[in-house]
């Protein structure tokens, strides 16, 4: 008898402990935790986690149609400054001049003392076909193998007065297979890339949105087939860039101008010189002592825009013509036929190309 008062004593006194708990602030279970005996040494994998690696995975994009080989001969063409030429005295060679929307600056902000050949644009150009817009780009060829890690796109104008309507962007391209990985596609619904002054910097900073709708992103729209990507197979220093010519309604003519960078290469930020003054944006021309070096806008680099589909009168905005009169500053390439040899109006400097297949 006295061992079971003992007993009942000792349950007493237990449960007073745990009330005691309680107004301590302590919380008790509300309801058991069970653990089922398991091997020596094995690890207890909560339901939870099981459930979740039996739910079904996402169905992939299904992709009916594939971009193909770029056709024969293109639409158009255009050069840029090679930037590498003067990266070691921490400046751009030309071509630079924020005011009128050209960028020239593959480099880190402040010092420039890094120089980023991926996203130095050399060439770019443009080609048609019944199905595909192709925007190539490509960027220096400084041999390190280096992955191309910034982001690539163009912009559209399809009334060819300087402010861009549409703006495809391939983030990292890495595959020589084409593919909608990083692709995105972006319209300025509601008309305000380019603020008042269209291109040109305005007066103050823009308060519009940029291109602010995406109607593309990796495969996910009205048309998973919509925009691709890929690194030219033949040159890791090219990027070919797919959109269906469905987007601008199958319309011929069109300028088009071509972009690289990285964090300041976003669709929100259209047109660049709209946010920001000259003062914040600094340049990378020593011959701008007031606003050397680059500040706020770095690592960015853009090409004169191309005429697509028409003839230019030479006042398009954006434009890079050569200019009346001018004498082109180049050694003739050995052999190069006249109608392959390509000009192009960098500010006070002029830059042809021989571009026979």
């Amino acid at each position: 008898m006295r061992k079971k008062i003992m007993i009942v004593l000792s349950l007493c006194c237990a449960a007073s402990f745990f009330l005691s708990a309680c107004n301590l602030g302590l919380q008790e279970p509300t309801e058991p935790i069970v653990l089922e005996e398991t091997e020596p040494n094995t690890p207890v994998v909560e339901d939870s986690i099981s459930e979740v690696q039996d739910e079904p995975a996402t169905e992939a994009v299904q992709h009916e149609m594939i971009p193909g080989e770029l056709p024969a001969e293109w639409s158009g063409f255009a050069g840029d400054q090679d930037s590498s030429i003067s990266a070691d005295e921490n400046r751009a060679p030309g071509g630079d001049r924020f005011t009128f929307g050209r960028y020239e600056r593959p480099f880190n902000a402040i010092e420039m003392n890094v120089y980023h050949p991926y996203i130095d644009i050399q060439t770019s150009a443009i080609y048609l076909d019944d199905t595909w817009i192709y925007g190539v780009i490509g960027v220096k060829d400084d041999d390190s193998g280096n992955p191309l890690s910034g982001k690539y796109g163009f912009e559209i104008d399809l009334d060819m007065d300087g402010d861009g309507d549409w703006l495809v962007l391939a983030i990292q391209p890495s595959v020589t297979e084409w593919t909608t990985n990083g692709v995105q596609v972006w319209f300025d619904e509601n008309d305000d890339v380019g603020g008042s002054v269209k291109l040109n910097a305005d007066d103050g900073s823009a308060a519009g949105n940029g291109y602010e709708t995406m109607v593309f992103g990796e495969g996910q729209g009205d048309d998973p087939d919509l925009a691709w990507v890929r690194i030219d197979p033949d040159d890791p220093y090219v990027v070919h860039i797919a959109v269906k010519h469905s987007l601008i309604g199958g319309q011929s003519a069109f300028m088009a101008g071509m972009w690289a960078g990285n964090e300041l290469l976003d669709p929100a930020t259209f047109d660049i010189n709209d946010r920001f003054t000259h003062e914040q944006a600094g340049s990378s021309l020593k011959e701008f002592e007031f606003f050397y070096p680059i500040k706020s806008v770095y690592e960015l680099d853009n090409a004169c825009r191309m005429a697509i589909g028409f003839q230019p009168r030479g006042s398009e905005p954006g434009l890079c013509p050569l200019p009346p009169g001018a004498e082109p500053e180049y050694d003739e390439p050995t052999g190069c036929p006249a109608e392959y040899l390509v000009c192009f109006n960098f500010g006070n400097q002029t830059v042809c190309y021989c571009t026979q297949p």
